[in-house]
C-alpha cells in the first residue's frame, strides 16, 4: 500500500464513526453556550420570521443569553417586589386599621364609681 492511500469504506457507513463504536451522544447549542434557552429554536424562529434572508450561527446565541438575562433580571425584581409587599402585609396585619379600634372598656370599678 501507498502511504497516502486510504483503505476502502464499506457500503452504507457514511455518517458513522471509523472505530465502529457506538454513536456520541449530541451535546445541545444551548449546552455548549451555557444557556437554559434554546438557542435551535431561537435560530429556527429567526429563520422561519423572515427578519433576514441569511442568519448568522452565533446571532440565536446572542440572542437567547440576551433574552436569558432578560428574563433573570426581571424575575429578581419581581421577587425583590413580592418580598417588600410581604414583610408591608405583615407590617400592616399587627396595626390595627384606622377608624375600626373599639372603645376601650371601663372596669367594674369604674362602672360602680360612675353610677
Amino acid at each position: 500500500m501507498e502511504t497516502g492511500a486510504k483503505a476502502p469504506k464499506k457500503a452504507g457507513t457514511a455518517g458513522r464513526r471509523a472505530g465502529g463504536g457506538p454513536k456520541k451522544k449530541s451535546v445541545s447549542r444551548s449546552v455548549k453556550a451555557g444557556l437554559q434557552f434554546p438557542v435551535g429554536r431561537i435560530g429556527r424562529y429567526l429563520k422561519h420570521g423572515r427578519y433576514a434572508k441569511r442568519v448568522g450561527s452565533g446571532a440565536p446565541v446572542y440572542l437567547a443569553a440576551v433574552l436569558e438575562y432578560l428574563a433573570a433580571e426581571l424575575l429578581e425584581l419581581a421577587g425583590n417586589a413580592a418580598r417588600d409587599n410581604k414583610k408591608a402585609a405583615a407590617a400592616a396585619a399587627k396595626e390595627p386599621k384606622a377608624g375600626t379600634t373599639k372603645s376601650p372598656r371601663k372596669s367594674p370599678a369604674k362602672k360602680a364609681a360612675d353610677a
